[in-house]
């Protein structure tokens, strides 16, 4: 069984003409070729038995392992599936829906897709409505993508960087950045023109609750700037925001929610322990979602 879904993997990303994969060593077209894509300089890459595809090299890696470990994806995982930013999911889809019009001949890149979940979230109601446009997830943390390929099997799971990804020039419709790190200049490039790219982004009182209590002080800080997006050729073309109280969380799942974010690592050990122990909390979601247009 699991030999037959790793062929019908490596025949599915073959016959996706929609997606472009580049080699990220020289920029050239990569082919497939048997149970690999290679370039026409002769650099080979594998496709995993998991189903994914590592166009990361060496020399592009600041550790490692870069980016999240087996132990965030996992409490990531089993938080996300728990519901609690299921709303989120839902906020993104209707944006698209609304201002993009997703159809069977565009290809749509989540950059920083982590696990998987929100890319395989749109691929199920996009299913219902048969509507197949060609799938990129692509994570620079082997975990995830190892975690995001046993998820779902008809998307093309990438271990790369937002800083190269490895897509032809101008061969992507849309680019989803849910919480993570645009580069706008890396994302110019494999845009096509009038290109949309969708930010998701954590709002000021995004998990206040459980800031309060592992800061000694809270900062409270707005959007990031979209003057480096501009400078590229961006422009904000539409803007929601959703905020809702989660049900109550409890220990396991404050754990959880702890460990996948970066608060674990920038909390204090008084204030990580005031967490522990907790036996219940509601926490504030606020996150905004801001639509961009590359100018043609």
């Amino acid at each position: 069984m699991r030999a037959f879904l790793f062929w019908k993997t490596i025949d599915r990303m073959i016959s996706n003409k929609l997606i472009q994969l580049v080699c990220p060593l020289d920029g050239l077209s990569l082919d497939a070729h048997e149970r690999s894509f290679v370039c026409a300089s002769g650099h080979r890459f594998d496709v995993a038995r998991q189903g994914y595809l590592n166009l990361l090299p060496v020399q592009q890696k600041r550790s490692k392992f870069p980016g999240d470990s087996v132990e965030m994806i996992a409490a990531r995982q089993r938080f996300l599936m728990a519901g609690f930013y299921d709303r989120i999911a839902d906020q993104l889809i209707e944006m698209l829906n609304n201002h993009v019009q997703l159809n069977n001949e565009m290809c749509l890149l989540d950059a920083g897709c982590g696990d998987g979940f929100y890319l395989e979230y749109l691929s199920r109601v996009l299913l219902k409505e048969d509507i197949q446009p060609g799938l990129v997830g692509l994570d620079i943390s082997k975990s995830a993508i190892i975690a995001a390929a046993r998820r779902n099997k008809n998307i093309t799971w990438l271990v790369a960087s937002n800083k190269q990804p490895p897509l032809l020039p101008q061969s992507v419709d849309v680019i989803v950045c849910m919480f993570g790190f645009p580069v706008f200049d890396a994302f110019k490039n494999i845009l096509k023109p009038g290109g949309k790219l969708l930010l998701v982004e954590a709002g000021p009182q995004h998990l206040i609750e459980l800031r309060r209590m592992i800061y000694a002080e809270i900062k409270q800080t707005g959007l990031p700037d979209l003057s480096a997006a501009e400078q590229s050729g961006f422009e904000l073309l539409a803007q929601n925001v959703v905020v809702y109280k989660t049900a109550s969380l409890e220990p396991v799942q404050i754990a959880d929610l702890l460990l996948m974010t970066p608060h674990m690592f920038r909390a204090c050990q008084a204030g990580k322990q005031r967490a522990a122990e907790l036996n219940q909390i509601e926490l504030t979601v606020d996150v905004s979602l801001r639509l961009l247009q590359l100018n043609g």
